[in-house]
């Protein structure tokens, strides 16, 4: 059994998914992981797949998406050992919004990284000068939440921005 990351990118239409998993389970590829949005018109996907379809039949399977040019797919094993990497700790819900301005979220998480924080879903929007920035974060064992909590407040006020950060439910996740 392997595990493959696949990407597929490019102008959004109807069908996408449908297709790509299509593809995928007649393959034989079990669908474990996957984020999928719309980004102003543009469609991202990124998927974890396991089976024993080889990269390369993948590849060739997935290979008419990007036919037409409005589709960029790449395929790529996972290394064995990768698939449950993360850190032992809490679970976190960061919220931030306010003006929109470059570097709100390389600041913001940058402190996260500071004290061995993980992101492990962002997602941010902007409308029209309001800009909000949803993520889900994993912080390590031991950490001092409201030290970090300090740090995020101190720099939401240097950038003009609201920071929360708070427990996750399970539901939240």
């Amino acid at each position: 059994m392997t595990l493959h990351a696949i990407t597929v990118l490019g102008h959004d239409r109807p069908g996408i998914i449908a297709e790509t998993t299509g593809k995928l389970a007649g393959l034989g590829l079990n669908l474990e992981d996957s984020t999928m949005t719309l980004l102003r018109g543009h469609f991202a996907m990124m998927l974890i797949c396991a089976g024993e379809a080889p990269g390369a039949d993948i590849e060739a399977a997935l290979a008419p998406l990007s036919e037409d040019g409005r589709l960029t797919v790449s395929v790529r094993e996972v290394p064995a050992g990768t698939a449950a990497a993360g850190i032992s700790g809490t679970s976190w819900v960061l919220t931030v919004h306010g003006a929109d301005r470059p570097g709100i979220v390389s600041r913001i998480v940058g402190e996260l990284a500071a004290v061995g924080g993980n992101v492990t879903d962002l997602t941010t929007r902007l409308a029209g000068d309001l800009y909000l920035l949803v993520a889900e974060v994993d912080l390590p064992a031991g950490v001092d939440a409201a030290a970090v909590e300090a740090a995020l407040a101190a720099a939401g006020t240097e950038l003009g921005v609201g920071v929360t950060l708070r427990g996750a439910e399970a539901d939240d996740l």
